[in-house]
C-alpha cells in the first residue's frame, strides 16, 4: 500500500462500485490510471503498461470519495477533550459523570452530547450546583440547541438562567461560539487530527458549518499545510455584510489560501429550533405543552430579505429547518427569491411540502444517523404531528437532491454510519424503523458523494480522481458491513490522504 503523501499513477487489481461501474463489460479486477488529478483510463487489470507509482488494490473496491455535507468542524474536534455524556440515562447520571469529568486548561469542565428529552427526571440547577460545585461545568445537549450550565458557569459568562439551568437556541449557541474560542495553535491541531480520522473513513470533503468568520481560519489552515480534503466553509447572518462588502461568492477559493482546497459555501441561517429541545417549529404542539409549537428563530420576512441579498450577490444559501413550519417557510422564501441552496435537516416536512424541493430544486442536506438517534424521541414528541418524519424516500422519489451528512458532533462524522442508517433504518440490533422511507444503496453512497444523489460523482474517465478503496462491495454490503466498513486508501486528486487500514 502506497504512503500518504504519494501520488498515485495507476490503481491495480480494483474492482469498481457505484456510478459508472454499469459502463464497465464485467466486475473486473481493472487497473484504473490517474493523470493530473483526474481518472484518464480504466482497463482490465494487466491489459495495459502500468504507469507511475502503482497502488495495488488486491481486489478491494474502489468508489467515489465521500463527502459530509453538514460539519461543526471545530465544535466536532474540540470533542477530544470534552467528556462524553451520551451514555447518561438520567439528570442526576450526567451531573455525576460531570462531578468527576477533568479540568481544562482555562479551568471549565464540559461535557457534550446528553439527550434529556425521554430522562425520569429533570434538569435542575440546583442538582447540577450539588454535584460540580464551584468549578464552572457546561454540559451541551446533543443537538446543541440547549446547555445546561451550573451557577458558577453562568456567573462566568454572565448569563442567568430559570431554575433548570438551561439555556436555549442563541444563548445556547453563544455559549458554545465562546467554548469553542480556543487558541488556534490547539484548534488547528485538533482539527487535523479530526480531519485524519475522516479521511480514513473515505471522506475527501466536507462542508463546514461552524458558527464563525470562517475564511481566515481555513486560509491559515492550509498554508499551515492542511491538505487532508477540500472544503467548503459557511456564512453566517452576523457576518453577511461582510461578506458582501468584501465580494464572496459560493465558489470562490478562499483569499490568502496557498491551494483552492478551501472555498466559499453558502448562506446558513437557522430559522427554528430542534426536537430534542422541543423547540422545532411544528403545527401541532409537543406533549403536555399547548401553546409550545417551537420557535420560529428568524421570521419569513427577515428571512426573505436575508436570502435575496445573498442570491443577488452570488451566494447559495443553507438553511436550518427542523419542523414542518420551518419548512414550509424555508420553502417559500427559495421560491419568492429565486435562492439556491439547501434546507439543512428537514426533519419533519408537511406532505404538501415533499414534492416542493424537487419542484424547486432545492437539496435536501439530511442526516440519517438523526432518525436512529432521534426514533424514540419523534415517537414520543411527536407522535401527534401529522407531517412526515425522517422522509428520505418521499424525497427522493419525488426528485429531490438528498445530501447526506453527520451534522458532527451531533452525530460522528462517519459516512458510513450514515449510508447504512439510510438503508436500513436501524442500528443496535433494533427492528427497523419507518423502513418505508429507507432508500437503496446506490442513492445512499450518491448522496455522500460532493453532488449528491442526484448528482452524484462517478467512477469514469475525466472524473476527479478523489477516491476510496474499500473491502466490500457498498451496494451489496449487509448492515454491519456498512458500519465497520475498512477504507484501504483515500485519494485526493490522486494524492493519497489515508493509507492502511
Amino acid at each position: 500500500m502506497s504512503d500518504r503523501g504519494a501520488t498515485i499513477g495507476t490503481i491495480a487489481n480494483v474492482r469498481i462500485a457505484g456510478a459508472g461501474r454499469e459502463l464497465l463489460v464485467d466486475e473486473g479486477p481493472f487497473d484504473v490510471f490517474l493523470d493530473s488529478g483526474v481518472i484518464a483510463d480504466i482497463a482490465p487489470a494487466g491489459a495495459v503498461r502500468r504507469v507511475g507509482e502503482v497502488l495495488d488494490a488486491n481486489g478491494t473496491w474502489m468508489i467515489p470519495g465521500l463527502w459530509d455535507h453538514h460539519v461543526h468542524v471545530v465544535q466536532w474536534a474540540l470533542m477530544a477533550q470534552r467528556q462524553a455524556l451520551g451514555h447518561a440515562a438520567s439528570a442526576e447520571e450526567a451531573a455525576r459523570i460531570m462531578s468527576s469529568a477533568p479540568i481544562l486548561a482555562d479551568g471549565r469542565r464540559v461535557g457534550t452530547g446528553f439527550r434529556d428529552a425521554l430522562w425520569p427526571d429533570s434538569l435542575t440547577l440546583e442538582a447540577l450546583d450539588s454535584a460540580t460545585g464551584a468549578v464552572p461545568t457546561y454540559l451541551i445537549n446533543a443537538d446543541v440547541h440547549s446547555v445546561w450550565l451550573n451557577s458558577a458557569a453562568l456567573r462566568r459568562e454572565g448569563f442567568t438562567a430559570e431554575d433548570d439551568g438551561i439555556l436555549r437556541e442563541e444563548p445556547a449557541f453563544e455559549i458554545s461560539r465562546r467554548l469553542n474560542a480556543v487558541d488556534p495553535a490547539i484548534g488547528d491541531r485538533l482539527v487535523a487530527q479530526m480531519a485524519q480520522a475522516a479521511a480514513a473513513r473515505g471522506i475527501v470533503g466536507l462542508v463546514d458549518l461552524d458558527m464563525a468568520w470562517n475564511e481566515e481560519a481555513w486560509a491559515r489552515r492550509v498554508n499551515a499545510g492542511f491538505d487532508v480534503m477540500k472544503v467548503e466553509f459557511g456564512i453566517y447572518p452576523e457576518f453577511l455584510d461582510r461578506a458582501l462588502a468584501e465580494g464572496l461568492r459560493t465558489g470562490d477559493v478562499a483569499r490568502g489560501a496557498a491551494s483552492d482546497l478551501a472555498r466559499v459555501g453558502s448562506l446558513k441561517v437557522i430559522t427554528d429550533g430542534s426536537l430534542g429541545t422541543r423547540t422545532a417549529a411544528c403545527s401541532h404542539s409537543y406533549p403536555g405543552d399547548p401553546h409550545n409549537h417551537g420557535l420560529l428563530t428568524v421570521d419569513p420576512s427577515t428571512l426573505i430579505e436575508l436570502m435575496t441579498r445573498a442570491t443577488g450577490s452570488g451566494l447559495s444559501c443553507a438553511i436550518h429547518a427542523i419542523g414542518d413550519v420551518a419548512n414550509s417557510h424555508a420553502l417559500d422564501a427559495f421560491a419568492v427569491t429565486g435562492a439556491w441552496g439547501t434546507i439543512e435537516h428537514a426533519q419533519l416536512v408537511a406532505h404538501a411540502d415533499i414534492p416542493r424541493f424537487g419542484r424547486l430544486g432545492v437539496g435536501a442536506s439530511v442526516q440519517p444517523e438523526h432518525a436512529i438517534d432521534d426514533r424514540d424521541m419523534t415517537d414520543s414528541i411527536w407522535a401527534d404531528q401529522t407531517a412526515l418524519p425522517y422522509p428520505l424516500r418521499s424525497l427522493a422519489d419525488t426528485g429531490a437532491n438528498l445530501l447526506f451528512g453527520s451534522d458532527a458532533p451531533v452525530s460522528p462524522l462517519d459516512p458510513w454510519a450514515a449510508i447504512a442508517g439510510a438503508v436500513f433504518r436501524t442500528r443496535d440490533g433494533r427492528t427497523p424503523w419507518r423502513l418505508e422511507q429507507g432508500v437503496d444503496a446506490a442513492t445512499a453512497v450518491a448522496a455522500s458523494t460532493y453532488g449528491g444523489s442526484a448528482h452524484g460523482a462517478r467512477i469514469e474517465v475525466g472524473a476527479p480522481a478523489d477516491l476510496a478503496l474499500v473491502e466490500h462491495d457498498p451496494l451489496a454490503a449487509d448492515e454491519g458491513q456498512l458500519r465497520s466498513m475498512q477504507v484501504s486508501a483515500t485519494l485526493l486528486s490522486s494524492r493519497v490522504t489515508h493509507s492502511g487500514g
